[in-house]
């Protein structure tokens, strides 16, 4: 079986265009270049990439997906079937963090529960621009629609739920109500930590997450509108049918998984595959996670954002982490050998 997958792979030559930019580089590597790699727990890894696989299109891929359940030692099923790849756009690498919110909320505005959660205008298409989140918010343009999914009791814990596109909602009965992405007003995301900075308010290595909520609830009236700093808007929608033991919903729309799950730039990562992770910083990590996500600030062959979980705790985590290091995508054998110029080859 494992020669007949093998002569599949060795059949698909070709790469999606996404990744042929002319300044992009590609080193492949030996799994013993890899630090920890001896040491990580493969089984893990394997569970979370056969959550997606299945929903690959490439032959090549769909091969390795159909004979995952087979291996018995899942060290040895990526050893034998992907090489390891450095992918390098020039830029230095980034790791930052991710997670789910959970904010508190209600089906009906009160007097506490004031800051709505909308879903998407039938009017926004993808890729065109629509009100920027000033003019959504000062003008009236979604009140009195029907769009409004919940109501919250924190605006900035919804600008930053907006940001992780998606979340919980609980309710005052005990219940809640999970979103997920539902589309954007297709103006950029712009950083309001880099604009603290660029103020002069914090330097760089001081920002967070909570740094930035602090600082908002501190200051109501500028904090709205470092807020509106960035144009962007998120729309959500009602995600009922992933249960809740389960991580929210990705870019593949699967659920994603607490430290296995990596969100990348799908213009230099394929969605799906495995990547390894060699985080550096006060808390080095070095771990194979599936990239299973993507994000409005990702953007990047050397750029990623980890999934550290559901809550406040999985939050600040996230919001502490901006480290460097190097990621290392696997790609099929053929597939990673078919990105080398012909003169290595």
């Amino acid at each position: 079986m494992i020669a007949a997958l093998r002569a599949a792979l060795v059949a698909v030559l070709a790469m999606t265009s996404t990744m042929a930019a002319s300044e992009t580089t590609y080193t492949i590597l030996d799994f013993s270049d890899l630090d920890g790699w001896e040491r990580d727990d493969h089984t893990a890894a394997l569970r979370v990439f056969q959550n997606t696989c299945i929903d690959f299109d490439a032959p090549d891929w769909r091969a390795i997906c159909a004979v995952a359940p087979t291996f018995g030692n899942p060290k040895k099923f990526f050893e034998l079937l992907f090489r390891p790849v450095l992918i390098e756009d020039g830029k230095p690498m980034m790791f930052t963090g991710y997670f789910e919110p959970e904010l508190s909320g209600s089906r009906i505005p009160t007097a506490r529960y004031r800051w709505p959660v909308y879903a998407k205008p039938p009017e926004v298409r993808s890729g065109t621009k629509w009100f920027t989140r000033r003019e959504i918010e000062t003008t009236g343009a979604m009140v009195g629609r029907g769009l409004e999914i919940a109501w919250v009791d924190d605006p900035v814990e919804l600008f930053f739920l907006q940001i992780q596109g998606s979340g919980r909602i609980r309710l005052p009965d005990g219940g809640a109500i999970r979103v997920g992405y539902g589309g954007a007003n297709g103006h950029p995301y712009r950083s309001v930590g880099a604009e603290l900075v660029r103020r002069g308010t914090y330097a760089s290595h001081q920002v967070s997450a909570q740094v930035i909520q602090n600082w908002v609830k501190r200051n109501p009236v500028d904090g709205a509108e470092l807020l509106r700093h960035n144009p962007s808007y998120v729309f959500f929608r009602r995600v009922d049918k992933v249960p809740s033991d389960k991580g929210p919903l990705g870019a593949m729309n699967r659920s994603i998984t607490t430290m296995r799950t990596v969100a990348v730039d799908p213009a230099f990562t394929p969605l799906g595959a495995p990547v390894w992770i060699e985080k550096d910083g006060a808390q080095p990590l070095n771990r194979l996670m599936i990239a299973q996500d993507t994000g409005s600030a990702i953007k990047g062959a050397q750029r990623a954002d980890i999934f550290f979980g559901t809550g406040d705790e999985a939050g600040r985590a996230a919001g502490r982490l901006r480290d460097p290091g190097r990621m290392i995508v696997l790609l099929p054998i053929q597939r990673a050998y078919a990105l080398l110029p012909e003169a290595v080859m």
